[in-house]
């Protein structure tokens, strides 16, 4: 008796310490007759023990192995698959489901489903998408739903060990016996868990079916079974919840983003939709680099954590356009400010033809008060027509300046000049046809923006650099201001907003460049220009590589690999396609 007590004291002692006690017991017995039968003895015992002990080191390890393993995957859907697949190795079952609750604890939604016998794995990264409905958790007029098995152990957290569905009491098999009885499957032991996060409540439910023996047998699930997955569905629970505020705080990092974008989209109505498109090209000219095999990008792959800061980048390489003031980045015409000043310069020249009609009438009532000839009169009204004729001519030519469609040559910006040094008085006072400051914008020779209008739009990518880069970024997504910033940058040195070179600018903010531009070019909802024809865009995008402005080689495998196809097919109008 005094044998088997130490023994059992023993126990959970370590192997050394059993194993010094039972040489002890041998080395102390060499002086008596019993000695060959004390060795018997112990040797079996010695054996049993360290098989037991050397099991549950094993169990140890492995759960230590497996909470690691769990605690170090951020990627929500393999987390998913692996709590399944590990509780399947440990309990030996065939098959296993984990349902997880929804946001609103209303009901269980399925997230893994694996069958071995049946070969059956969905949901995680299998890509195979699970369509079977959720399990409610109530019933109309919030009546719990403890009918369901795993609905049950959601709503209780108590765990739930059957030996046999088929004879069960208590909860509703239908839906087993209705899969039995379609694939020929036979359900039989099921062992169902709740997932419980740090405060206690119920993230998910676990469910295996079917433990095996070593002769494949379907069993009962063990009570040491039941506490060692117990022990691995509280570890995958805490990873669990990890992953989830994970991936919660990307949702709503991106929702940020999302709502910025869309804010500064809809602050300008030439420019909607513009952020959005961008991202989508981005990524089109990403996975496809990614997906080559040969040719200059074959050795070049774009990890995961690359890609989501590309992808972040493209979400916000316009955040700076916050602060440039609306009718900078809104200007269509070279007049327009806070508003369009066109109608005050064609106020003007009408006010100039009445000013010259009332001296008409002056004149002509002074000539009749002296007895002027028809001819005398006909003569001032000859002339004052002309007058009256060039007038509306410049008032014609000025409006034509003042749409951004036709080059500013010397002599339309002579002709511009010549026509506000003009004067004309109103009420005493003596004006100029147009101001210095309306001359400056008329005299535009491309575009509608004056160089310094031209600095202040520039300035967006600057102070995008400015404002991502007071974020605080995580390691892998530290170059999001960078990328964001460079979309503007050209190979020669000749962009802004810090003027880089061929051999200093990234390969993401090469590919920005790219979809910012032909974004820029093709936008069908730009409603101070016509949409351009695909073939134009392209011929402009060719003109750019040839001026290296832009990365040839990126260029060409948008255009060349049918992505550039495939985007117009998806967002442009069918009249900007002409694709012979």
């Amino acid at each position: 008796m005094s044998l088997r007590k130490n023994i059992a004291e023993l126990t959970a002692a370590g192997i050394s310490d059993i194993e010094k006690f039972l040489d002890d017991v041998v080395a102390k017995s060499r002086r008596t007759v019993c000695q060959q039968a004390i060795e018997d003895l112990t040797c079996p015992m010695k054996a049993a023990v360290f098989s037991v002990l050397e099991t549950q080191m094993s169990l140890v390890d492995r759960l230590t192995e497996i909470g690691l393993a769990l605690s170090g995957e951020t990627r929500l859907e393999r987390l998913l698959e692996m709590i399944v697949d590990e509780a399947r190795v440990l309990t030996k079952a065939d098959a296993g489901t984990l349902y997880i609750v929804d946001k609103q604890g209303r009901k269980l939604d399925f997230s893994i489903l694996q069958n071995d016998t049946m070969q059956v794995r969905m949901g995680g990264t299998s890509g195979n998408e699970i369509t079977l409905p959720a399990v409610p958790l109530y019933y109309a007029g919030n009546k719990p739903n403890k009918s369901n098995v795993s609905s049950y152990c959601a709503l209780t957290g108590e765990t739930v060990n059957i030996a046999d569905v088929y004879e069960a009491e208590g909860f509703d098999f239908t839906g087993p016996r209705k899969y039995d009885a379609a694939t020929g499957y036979h359900s039989k032991s099921m062992l169902v868990l709740a997932l419980k996060n740090h405060e206690q409540d119920i993230i998910g439910v676990l469910q295996l079916l079917n433990a095996l023996d070593e002769d494949g047998e379907v069993i009962e699930f063990s009570s040491n079974v039941v506490d060692i997955v117990g022990s691995l569905a509280s570890q995958a629970a805490i990873a669990l919840t990890n992953a989830q505020l994970i991936q919660g705080l990307k949702d709503l990092l991106y929702s940020v983003i999302q709502s910025i974008a869309a804010a500064i989209d809809a602050k300008s109505p030439y420019t909607n939709g513009h952020i959005e498109r961008v991202v989508t090209i981005t990524m089109m000219i990403a996975d496809k680099i990614n997906s080559i095999e040969e040719g200059k990008y074959a050795d070049v792959h774009l990890s995961n954590d690359e890609l989501e800061e590309l992808k972040l980048a493209a979400w916000m390489h316009d955040v700076g356009k916050i602060s440039i003031p609306e009718h900078v980045v809104d200007k269509s015409t070279k007049l327009e400010t806070i508003f369009d000043r066109s109608e005050l310069v064609d106020a003007r020249f009408r006010l100039i033809s009445e000013i010259i009609k009332n001296r008409q009438l002056e004149e002509t009532i002074e000539a009749m008060k002296n007895g002027a000839t028809p001819e005398k009169l006909s003569e001032i009204e000859m002339s004052y027509a002309v007058k009256l004729e060039q007038v509306e001519d410049d008032r014609l030519f000025i409006s034509s300046c003042n749409i951004p469609k036709e080059f500013m040559s010397d002599d339309r910006i002579a002709r511009v000049e010549d026509i506000a040094a003009r004067t004309y008085e109103s009420n005493g006072e003596t004006f100029n046809w147009l101001t210095e400051n309306e001359v400056l914008n008329l005299c535009i020779r491309k575009g509608t923006l004056t160089d310094d209008e031209r600095k202040i739009i520039e300035s967006h990518a600057a102070i995008t650099f400015e404002m991502l880069s007071r974020l605080p970024f995580p390691k892998r997504l530290l170059r999001v201001p960078e990328y964001a910033a460079g979309h503007h940058e050209r190979l020669d040195g000749s962009g802004y907003p810090k003027g880089l070179g061929e051999d200093e600018l990234p390969l993401q903010a090469r590919i920005m460049a790219v979809a910012d531009i032909f974004e820029a070019l093709t936008a069908k909802d730009r409603p101070y220009k016509k949409p351009m024809k695909l073939a134009q865009a392209i011929e402009i995008l060719g003109f750019m590589v040839k001026d290296n402005h832009i990365d040839s080689d990126i260029c060409n495998l948008f255009m060349e690999s049918g992505l550039l196809m495939e985007y117009a097919h998806a967002e442009l109008d069918p009249s900007q396609i002409d694709e012979d």
